[in-house]
């Protein structure tokens, strides 16, 4: 099996996405405007001033619901996630501080797509059935 493309996006994007909520970074400069124009000031680039990766926040918050969902029924899944994406150790570094081959630590990684996509799936679903049964009881009303 191979990775899900459209989860790893996500899970990179709440990687990123985390790493600003956990350095305090979500919406608020962390450095003085001045000297961040003072530090671009001394650059030379071609395009400016660089700049920031854009973050999908609220893609990002369902993919942390999703992953503290993974703790409860797959832990070594949650792990996994954490040590590759949050403590950015890598597939080799992972599989060194879970004691396991690289190969498994892939093989979780294909799993952890599955499972989210699967979280998502039925996540979705639960909103559908709400939302009908909602405009059922719309549609009866006098």
């Amino acid at each position: 099996m191979a990775r899900l493309e459209h989860i790893k996006q996500r899970l990179n994007n709440w990687a990123l996405w985390r790493a600003r909520r956990d350095s305090h970074g979500l919406g608020f400069a962390t450095r003085n405007m001045l000297a961040n124009w003072m530090a671009s000031a001394g650059e030379v680039s071609r395009y400016g001033r660089e700049s920031t990766i854009p973050v999908l926040h609220l893609e990002a918050e369902e993919i942390e619901d999703a992953v503290q969902a993974m703790k409860l029924g797959a832990g070594h899944l949650h792990v996994t996630v954490m040590c590759v994406y949050i403590k950015d150790l890598g597939v080799t570094g992972t599989a060194r501080q879970m004691r396991r081959q690289p190969s498994t630590v892939h093989a979780q990684l294909e799993q952890v797509d599955r499972w989210i996509e699967a979280w998502l799936q039925a996540k979705q679903e639960a909103k559908d059935a709400q939302l009908r049964r909602v405009s059922a009881r719309l549609s009866q009303r006098p």
